[in-house]
């Protein structure tokens, strides 16, 4: 299930992003980026649809995906 980031508290939202950062230690290229500058440059993504906030029913787990990993992921099942 997607969940639109509207029906997020900011706060809820921000911890989701950082936690997906921390737990897939993203390559941002050459430079260093701080974890906050990280979350200020995925957050705009997720607003426009480009990263989805998608909760698993089953496991009981969110996580965020590309749009377009979801739509290869949805077209196996």
């Amino acid at each position: 299930m997607i969940i639109p980031p509207e029906k997020l508290t900011e706060e809820v939202l921000k911890a989701l992003v950082e936690a997906y950062i921390m737990r897939e230690g993203t390559d941002y290229g050459y430079t260093e980026l701080s974890l906050e500058d990280k979350v200020e440059l995925l957050l705009p993504k997720v607003f426009t649809g480009e990263v989805l906030i998608c909760y698993d029913e089953e496991s009981e787990t969110v996580n965020l995906l590309n749009k377009s990993d979801h739509h290869t992921m949805a077209g196996s099942l």
